[in-house]
């Protein structure tokens, strides 16, 4: 149950401290599941930071406006997935950075 509490914190941390919170449960847990998650959010934010930038400077020739629209959607829509998935108790991984840990 604990588990549980913990992995919908780490999803919704995307919102209020992205980077912090996934690193503190990762030093405090003993739970490898939710240490997986803590680094699939660190890591997907991580890349979805460097994929916007990317976008944003693709924009001013208008190519990365598209991408830019995209990456932002997701930034929001994936840690509700996670959310949704972490409170019915089913396993989900991050898309992008699910498979590297």
């Amino acid at each position: 149950m604990e588990s549980k509490w913990s992995k919908v914190i780490i999803h919704a941390s995307a919102f209020f401290a992205p980077w912090l919170v996934p690193i503190i449960f990762f030093l405090i847990s003993s739970d490898e599941e939710v240490k997986a998650i803590s680094i699939q959010a660190l890591l997907f934010q991580i890349v979805m930071g460097v994929l916007i930038a990317i976008s944003v400077v693709l924009s001013f020739v208008l190519i990365g406006l598209p991408f830019l629209l995209i990456f932002g959607i997701m930034l929001f829509v994936v840690p509700i997935i996670g959310i949704v998935k972490a409170l019915s108790d089913e396993p989900w991984r991050y898309p992008i950075v699910g498979r590297w840990v």
